[in-house]
């Protein structure tokens, strides 16, 4: 039997796993190394995370994107240059390679409960027994899809997170749906790669970041925002400060877990702004095929109603962080997980254990617990180290011996664990997918 399974090998789950193994733990890592990166987010893509957020946690802070950089004879972008899709993902599969001694490119199709651990089936048939595993899915399982787009086949309307090649849309007309960085990035991409794009928004008007300081931060001062995700000075106070966001009241985190709300990048407004039409103020109330295309039937905030047509409709709409959506999970255990109230997102323990002994989760389904750094690359330093001493106390308890889990440096200011709320209804979360 081993100590742990990890289901996922993108930045969170490689990170955990690179604890896990460095802790000498029995070990199994299932998934494709950085699939969702590689397959849906577009090609082209930048991530809004600055560079100096965006290493993955090894212990003692090896194998960093500096590391990588310099072992790939790659120039560094000057100050906060974002990093590019393309080199990210290479980073993280170079990241396993040195990290991670083994990683299975299989499918997890079910974990189940079994007698003081679980079972996790793959799909080539392997039944593995656990006593703990680690959910780090990403959000992909959790793509929101407006309700009129629901019965529209794909040809006609898809989500933002379906794909990586743009360049199939060149020539046509693409209706992009949402306010946040992924329809604004997509849109801008949209165009640069030869289609027709226009963005329908809910939104009165757009938001973009600020740029950072010139000087890359050497020189703030005590009230600016330090690195991290985000440009706001709260934010990035929270995202620094995991710990402390789960001690808030419940209806506080469901808050800070969808801050700072759509915005996008500083470095994309002006490839945007010349490229892409808007229409400010539009909710989505129907969609029907008509043609060869697809008529979106919109309201405006005057209450005007108003039709467009267009070949395809991308929704850049988010994620709705939802427990019912993970179908892989036994639904005993999927049903009886106490969730975070205000939210279907599992309240977690401070090592990321969830009601149901020995199940952990990491990412962004995490963000209702600890706050917005679970939405970026950022939180995996402090997710893998806290993780993992969650897991070797479930192990020591299990074998009878506290004194049994093997030794890891103690995260800072460790915290106790809070109430527990009940199921509550679908909550869109923040668009952020970087």
């Amino acid at each position: 039997m081993y100590d742990l399974v990890v289901v996922g090998a993108g930045p969170y789950g490689l990170s955990i796993a690179a604890h896990a193994a460095a802790a000498g733990l029995r070990l199994r890592v299932l998934g494709r190394p950085m699939a969702s990166w590689r397959a849906h987010m577009p090609a082209g893509m930048l991530l809004t995370s600055e560079p100096r957020s965006s290493s993955l946690a090894a212990p003692g802070g090896r194998h960093t994107l500096a590391e990588y950089r310099a072992a790939q004879e790659l120039t560094a972008e000057p100050g906060a240059a974002p990093l590019t899709l393309d080199t990210f993902t290479a980073y993280g599969r170079w990241f396993g390679e040195r990290a991670v001694p083994q990683i299975d490119e299989v499918t997890v199709t079910a974990v189940r409960p079994d007698g003081d651990g679980f079972q996790v089936e793959t799909d080539t048939g392997e039944l593995i027994a656990t006593r703990t595993v680690v959910l780090a899915l990403g959000l992909r399982p959790f793509a929101h899809r407006p309700w009129p787009l629901l019965e529209l086949p794909p040809e006609l309307a898809s989500h933002s997170s379906d794909h990586h090649d743009l360049s199939r849309f060149a020539g046509r007309d693409v209706a992009v749906l949402g306010a946040g960085q992924s329809a604004l990035e997509t849109a801008a991409l949209l165009a640069e790669q030869g289609a027709r794009p226009c963005l329908v928004t809910r939104a009165g008007r757009l938001r973009w970041q600020a740029p950072p300081p010139p000087d890359g931060g050497r020189l703030r001062s005590p009230r600016a925002p330090q690195p991290g995700p985000g440009t706001d000075w709260p934010h990035r106070v929270w995202a620094r400060a995991p710990w402390a966001v789960r001690r808030l009241p419940s209806a506080t985190r469901v808050r800070l877990a969808r801050t700072p709300g759509p915005a996008g990048a500083w470095w994309l407004r002006d490839r945007f702004e010349s490229a892409v039409p808007v229409l400010p103020g539009h909710r989505l109330r129907a969609a029907a095929p008509h043609g060869d295309g697809v008529r979106l039937h919109l309201t405006h905030t005057d209450g005007r109603p108003e039709t467009v047509g267009t070949d395809h409709v991308v929704a850049a709409t988010g994620f709705t962080l939802d427990l019912g959506r993970l179908l892989l999970l036994h639904p005993r255990v999927r049903t009886g997980l106490r969730t975070v109230d205000g939210s279907r997102a599992p309240e977690l323990g401070p090592g990321f254990e969830a009601s149901w002994p020995g199940l952990f989760f990491a990412g962004p389904l995490t963000a209702p617990s600890f706050g917005p750094s679970m939405h970026a690359v950022y939180g995996t330093a402090f997710t893998a180290a806290r993780l993992l001493r969650g897991v070797q106390r479930r192990l020591g308890d299990r074998r009878g011996d506290r004194r049994g889990a093997l030794a890891i440096p103690r995260p800072a200011r460790d915290s106790a664990p809070t109430a527990a709320g009940g199921p509550a209804p679908d909550a869109p979360a923040g668009e952020t997918l970087h």
